[in-house]
Order: structure tokens, then C-alpha cells, then sequence
């Protein structure tokens, strides 16, 4: 099982084709509208239109499952993230992340990058996933892990043919 094999769906809930990124570095992204990691919405955006180019594609799934952060529908987030912080990427179909209704995608995400000590558990939004171009997870950021680390780690995985 791949990142490729799994279903998912817009914030309109209509399939998206995640086999139409094989091949491009992509970060996957569990956001919240209600939490003090929210501003990282502009510094996603940002590097998705710094590197899309590159073959480089940010993919936020709202999730209410921390402190009930997310609170609205997808459809009503999607219009939060392109008015407060122009979001341009694609955002998803809300989703658990954790627990028995956890999202496949998820589900494959955590096993393949464990957080710290092993642990399977998302613990907070805006934990963020790189994907490589061959859609193995290659490195796990927490809420607090942005800016330059995580421009670095993307660039390195962008530059691997």
C-alpha cells in the first residue's frame, strides 16, 4: 500500500486523484482554523508557491480533533484559508487523524514516520508529513517544526531525481 492507493476526497467531497502526484514532493498537513498554529497556513502557502514548479504540492485536511479547532465544515475552512491566508492549495476533506476512524492516508503516514518514541499518534495540528517522489515519508515535522528546518528538508527532497 502506497500514498498513491488511497482514497481521498476535496473540501467539496469529490475524489481527488492522489495517483496524479507520483512523481512530486508533497507535505501533508492535518490544519485547524481555531489554533495558535493556524498563521502556518501563510507559511505553507508560501512554500507551495515557491516550489510547485518544482513539482512540490502542499495537501491540508482539516481535522477537529484537538481541542475541537476545526469546528466548521471543509467547504466553509477552504473559504477561511483562501480569506485570512490565501491559500491556494489544495485542501481536503475533513478527517480524523487519530482513532479507530483515522484516515487510511493517515493511518499509512504514522507507520511509516513514527513520532517521538515510536509513538503512532498524531498529538496536535499541524503535524506535517514531506512525502518523497516516490511516496515514502521522508521526514515527520510536529506543530512547533517550521520555517527554515522545514524549507531545508523540502528542498533536499526536491533536488533527489
Amino acid at each position: 500500500m502506497t500514498i498513491y492507493d488511497q482514497d481521498c476526497y476535496t473540501h467539496q467531497g469529490e475524489p481527488f486523484n492522489l495517483r496524479a502526484l507520483r512523481g512530486q514532493v508533497l507535505l501533508v498537513v492535518n490544519v485547524a482554523s481555531k489554533c495558535g498554529f493556524t498563521p502556518q497556513l501563510k507559511e505553507l502557502e508560501g512554500l507551495y508557491t515557491r516550489y510547485r514548479d518544482r513539482g512540490f504540492t502542499v495537501l491540508g485536511f482539516p481535522c477537529n480533533q484537538f481541542g475541537r479547532q476545526a469546528p466548521e465544515s471543509a467547504e466553509a475552512f477552504c473559504a477561511f484559508g483562501e480569506q485570512e491566508y490565501g491559500v491556494s492549495f489544495p485542501l481536503m476533506e475533513k478527517v480524523d487523524v487519530n482513532g479507530r476512524d483515522a484516515h487510511p492516508l493517515f493511518v499509512l503516514l504514522k507507520q511509516q514516520a513514527p513520532g517521538v518514541m515510536g509513538t503512532k499518534l498524531v498529538k496536535w495540528n499541524f503535524t506535517k508529513f514531506l512525502v518523497g517522489r516516490d511516496g515514502q515519508v521522508i521526514a515527520r515535522f510536529g506543530p512547533k517544526d517550521h520555517g527554515l528546518p522545514l524549507r531545508l528538508a523540502l528542498e533536499a527532497a526536491l533536488d533527489k531525481v
